[in-house]
Parts: C-alpha cells; structure tokens; sequence
C-alpha cells in the first residue's frame, strides 16, 4: 500500500543552472546522494530528496509515448512566489482549479519541464 509520493527524477545537460534554478526559484538545497557513477544532484525540501538531477552529456530528447506532463508543489505566500518568478523573468500564468479552493501558478524550468505550484484560493492575487 503507498504512503507518500517520494520523487521525480530529471535528466538534464545543464546541471549547475538547473540546481540554481530550483534552489533560486522553488528553495530547494542540494544534499547526500549516493555515488552512482555519474553526476547529478538530490535537490531537496526540508529534510526529503523530492527532485532528483541526472546529469547526461547532451540535452535529453524527448522519448515517444512518455505522458508524464508535469510535477507540483503546495506552498504558502503566493505575492511573494509571483515576485520572485518576476524578478528572475520566468513566464508563468496564475489559473484557479474550476470547483477547488486551489490556484495554481504555472511555469517551465530551464529544460522547459511543466512545473506548478498550487495555492490555497484565499491567497490569490491580481
């Protein structure tokens, strides 16, 4: 029986920016990973690794018939989410969920993975 979801794994060329980016934009910090072989980077939230980096040579291609779309988040401070995703010039829009009390903002990393991160309606902001 599941009891939590754990992570998602991302295959990128461009490890260093990609770090930055979650760590800048969503607070992720790097920690322990085990010695695989091969580069990468555990990203985590609090005390979990919920991105996994891969590093791989050239820019990952898009594999036939994957339909894994997006990955999300919950936060708090939606203001301030906003102005940290303006102020580092990431395009994003802000959609109500139709029959929830949740607002998502959506975004794409550097690698252009669909990310987003949903907030509670109460905090929604123009």
């Amino acid at each position: 029986m599941l009891t939590a979801f754990d992570h998602v794994n991302v295959r990128t060329a461009q490890l260093e920016t990609m770090i930055a980016f979650y760590g800048d934009i969503l607070g992720l910090h790097p920690g322990k990973r085990p010695d695989f072989g091969f580069g990468g980077a555990w990203l985590y939230l609090g005390d979990h690794a919920c991105v996994h980096l891969v590093e791989v040579a050239d820019p990952p291609k898009p594999v036939p018939n994957v339909t894994l779309e997006h990955f999300a988040f919950r936060a708090r401070d939606m203001a301030q989410f906003r102005a940290r995703l303006d102020a580092a010039g990431i395009s994003h829009s802000v959609d109500p969920v139709p029959g929830l009390p949740l607002v998502q903002i959506n975004f794409r990393d550097p690698d252009g993975n669909h990310i987003h991160v949903d907030f509670d309606t109460a905090e929604e902001v123009g």
